[in-house]
């Protein structure tokens, strides 16, 4: 159980780093036509809420992995609004 524990916190960091490419490429490009924003509005709340909820259980792979995410996911939220007609 203790090694599933572990894949399964890699795999959470691994899958919420997926956001920083996107976020960076919107900053980089300084826009974000291509970018779905009611999609990231629903990436950036569930992501929050996985966080919240592994906060309330206490559950360190959980908390890891969508601390990052949160992060991520808003960033590309916040650069999307940003960028969006430009």
């Amino acid at each position: 159980m203790e090694a599933f524990k572990i894949f399964v916190t890699i795999m959470g960091i691994i899958m919420s780093l997926g956001y920083y490419p996107q976020a960076y490429k919107i900053w980089k490009n300084k826009t974000s036509t291509n970018i779905s924003i009611p999609t990231f509005v629903i990436f950036s709340l569930g992501t929050l809420t996985w966080l919240v909820y592994g906060i309330v259980l206490s559950d360190k792979p959980i908390i890891l992995s969508f601390t990052l995410g949160v992060i991520g996911a808003w960033a590309v939220l916040i650069l999307a609004l940003v960028y969006k007609n430009k």
